[in-house]
């Protein structure tokens, strides 16, 4: 295993970190998230046409880059320093490669080269709070997580000019103002239920879209109601979308374990420039030994996450070993622990809602909402991996 970035690699990185220094600070970023969209779209043109960062990981044939996860993660990593709220999450890391994976060649050429050039943005939709479950990150995704029978969910039934959508659906990442939704629903009727993905487009009769209050700005959320709403079916029957969906919940636990080393790299920056400066009884607090240690267990957590993020990422595009929601659920753990640190150890500011360090806290909180939580990836992890076999059988064995 070469662990070295190649040069490409620390060229993405430096890029991407000058231009979101130069236009995504702390005050663009909370005008960014106020926004219908949620984001700065002239920041995600700039993203899309000088970077590429939205066709990073898909093929050159579609009017991509041609590179891999690895790229597009440590890219995400630098936004995560700054939480640049931008689609390149639902559309880049969920919705795209599930259209490369399962769609027919037609639906591959007429969407992803608009992806890949910013114009068109994409979305997940998931039925329920089940996001986790259905990307194979906390369980099985082959069981009844988009609704079961007749209620619940959301039900596709064919109609003599295709296909038609009808439920609801909670929590859908950017689905407010998303292009494009890839919507997982239930077909084959209430006796041999099925779980097949539908594209559907923006502007479709029966289609609401409301964009909803969410704990974290940054990943703005969605409410989604389809009302026997045409629709078009990813791929070709008969289709098993499960797979699809794990191989993108892995590759999308790689990018959010980077992303949220950044954010947590960035808070426990933020923090000890705070007690160099900041000053208690005559000297800098930054110079009692209490401080100190605390600052000294968050560092270490921080780079033992970024060691299991950068190993994800090159496992990603080697290893058929899915260890992505591990080394998320290191990431997460350290951003929630970098972040209520700095709070505390701010004082009174960081407590105050004009400052950044309660949206470091929130990020954490929001991706354990949608993605976890933290001991759920932790388990799952470790039943596939047979760590409880393993133990029962060498406790049976003595």
């Amino acid at each position: 295993m070469d662990a070295r970035f190649t040069a490409e690699q620390d060229e993405i990185r430096r890029t991407v970190r000058e231009l979101l220094l130069k236009r995504c600070g702390p005050e663009e970023v909370r005008a960014a998230v106020g926004t219908g969209a949620g984001y700065d779209s002239g920041l995600w043109s700039a993203l899309a046409e000088q970077l590429g960062l939205p066709g990073l990981a898909l093929p050159e044939a579609y009017g991509g880059v041609g590179c891999t996860v690895t790229e597009l993660a440590l890219a995400c990593e630098e936004s995560g320093r700054v939480l640049a709220p931008s689609p390149l999450l639902a559309t880049a890391v969920l919705a795209a490669p599930l259209l490369l994976a399962l769609g027919t060649e037609a639906q591959r050429a007429d969407l992803l080269p608009r992806i890949a050039a910013g114009e068109l943005t994409a979305a997940l939709a998931v039925p329920g709070t089940a996001l986790s479950l259905a990307l194979g990150l906390v369980g099985d995704n082959r069981g009844d997580w988009a609704g079961g029978g007749r209620a619940g969910g959301v039900q596709a039934r064919r109609a003599e000019d295709g296909w038609r959508l009808y439920g609801q659906v909670e929590q859908v990442l950017d689905g407010h103002s998303a292009g494009l939704l890839v919507v997982a629903a239930h077909a084959g009727g209430f006796a041999r239920p099925r779980v097949l993905l539908f594209l559907v487009r923006e502007g479709a009769a029966g289609l609401v879209r409301a964009r909803q209050t969410s704990l974290d700005a940054g990943r703005p959320q969605a409410r989604v109601q389809l009302r026997h709403v045409p629709a078009e079916l990813l791929g070709d029957e008969p289709i098993d979308v499960t797979d699809a969906l794990a191989a993108t919940g892995d590759a999308a636990a790689v990018v959010l374990a980077m992303e949220a080393v950044g954010a947590a790299d960035r808070a426990l920056e933020r923090t000890v420039d705070h007690v160099r400066q900041r000053e208690q009884f005559g000297r800098a607090i930054g110079s009692f030994q209490a401080v100190k240690h605390r600052l000294a267990d968050v560092y270490v957590q921080v780079q033992a996450a970024r060691s299991a993020a950068y190993y994800a990422a090159w496992a990603a595009g080697t290893d058929p070993e899915r260890v992505g929601g591990l080394a998320l659920a290191q990431a997460l753990e350290a951003l929630r622990t970098a972040a209520a640190e700095g709070i505390q150890l701010h004082g009174g500011i960081g407590f105050t809602w004009e400052h950044e360090a309660h949206l470091y806290f929130k990020r954490a909180a929001g991706d354990e909402l949608l993605f976890g939580p933290v001991h759920r990836l932790r388990a799952y992890a470790a039943e596939r991996s047979g760590i409880f076999a393993l133990a029962g059988s060498e406790e049976v064995a003595v």
